[in-house]
């Protein structure tokens, strides 16, 4: 379908393909009204002109054309005010020929995050929704504010996103010298992280239980006291256990490297003590060790006070994917949801409603919990997204004899 032409979908296969959409002129006017997914943005309110410290904030570019073949873009004063743009200014129009095209064509990331978008719902459109099929007269709740309904909305969306929705984004990054890497600022709890080979191959990182950081580290007198500033509050000084960790080598750990029981850290070299049994450098020695600390993929702590992922210092240099999830609220973006869930929504703004108001029978209560249970439990399965085919993969794997 090539037109909407009433349904869900609002915009045509140029809009959503190639980012583009095209108004002929038919009489001579002034104002164009855009009708894309995604909103036209302007840095500023003068960056239409390229010269503009904000031009390259702008989501799109503007052409015209006399025959709808050739473009020039259109580089003179223009307005944009919800999706609509003026030629010159609000107070003086300038009005386009007749016979004129004009094209917005939106940028490379503008038209990549307009795609997929129908497999949600805007969060507002929810909202709009429940108000008109679940709330009035001669209904189970006959009044609630707005307020409410978009406060039980925004609760529902936080806790999907963390059981349900497994919304999970993913950062590509570097690991530099200092072996730490920043907390994404939409972060809440991490999912995996991997290192990239060159073929391009993940190799997953695991939380290690073999040191901690600490959040704080009070310098000492010579007593042991912690000693104060002027100000009466502790003198927070670096670290050991991180310094210590981040020089170790870990081939000392996993026992993939030569050994060295000599200096003040031996046992940092040694830590399975293996030396004292004349056992050093011989094969077998680690026999029975716990799978975590034998793996050759190195470690991850998570520094919470620094808000820091810090790494092994054998994963240097390497390329990583930090895969985490979020609450679904950090940006407009994401404030939509899954259509799978939408109905597990509607059941959990109903029962977050009745349960709060005053005089509600308890049986009422207990019946919205019980169907906001059961619409939640069909989303997960929806959005597992298990297919048959799958399935019987992996079960044909399973049946075959393992050989070396």
């Amino acid at each position: 379908m090539a037109r909407p032409d009433g349904g869900l979908i609002q915009e045509t296969n140029l809009q959503y393909y190639a980012g583009a959409q095209i108004i002929y002129t038919p009489v001579a006017i002034a104002t164009y009204t855009f009708t894309f997914n995604t909103d036209l943005v302007l840095g500023s309110a003068t960056s239409w002109n390229p010269a503009d410290p904000d031009y390259t904030l702008n989501n799109f570019l503007l052409y015209t054309s006399v025959n709808g073949i050739v473009w020039t873009p259109f580089l003179t004063s223009f307005v944009l005010v919800n999706n609509v743009i003026t030629f010159g200014t609000l107070v003086a129009p300038i009005q386009q020929p007749i016979g004129t095209y004009v094209k917005a064509q939106l940028k490379a990331d503008a038209v990549a995050n307009n795609y997929g978008g129908y497999e949600y719902t805007k969060l507002n459109d929810v909202i709009n929704n429940f108000m008109v099929a679940y709330v009035g007269e001669n209904k189970l709740i006959p009044n609630v504010k707005r307020s409410d309904v978009i406060f039980h909305a925004k609760r529902g969306l936080q806790e999907f996103s963390f059981d349900t929705l497994k919304s999970i984004k993913s950062q590509e990054l570097s690991v530099p010298p200092s072996l730490s890497v920043t907390i994404p600022q939409d972060y809440v709890n991490y999912v995996k992280v991997s290192w990239v080979d060159g073929a391009g191959i993940k190799h997953t990182i695991y939380p290690t239980q073999l040191t901690s950081s600490p959040s704080n580290a009070p310098i000492q007198d010579s007593l042991g006291n912690i000693i104060q500033d002027n100000f009466s509050e502790n003198i927070d000084g670096t670290s050991l256990t991180n310094e210590r960790w981040e020089s170790n080598n870990p081939n000392n750990i996993t026992g993939l490297g030569l050994f060295n029981s000599s200096g003040p850290e031996a046992f940092m070299n040694d830590w399975w003590g293996e030396s004292a049994w004349g056992f050093s450098g011989y094969p077998g020695q680690r026999y029975g060790g716990d799978p975590v600390n034998m793996q050759n993929n190195g470690w991850f702590n998570i520094d919470y006070a620094r808000g820091m992922f810090n790494f092994s210092s054998d994963l240097t240099g390497k390329l990583i994917i930090l895969e985490y999830i979020s609450d679904g609220l950090a940006y407009d973006l994401d404030t939509k949801v899954p259509k799978m869930a939408e109905d597990a929504m509607y059941a959990h703004l109903n029962h977050a409603i009745l349960s709060t108001r005053a005089n509600t029978q308890e049986y009422i209560v207990q019946r919205y919990k019980q169907e906001r249970y059961a619409k939640l439990r069909n989303a997960k399965i929806r959005l597992s997204n298990i297919k048959l085919d799958e399935i019987v993969q992996v079960m044909r794997g399973k049946s075959k004899w393992i050989k070396h």
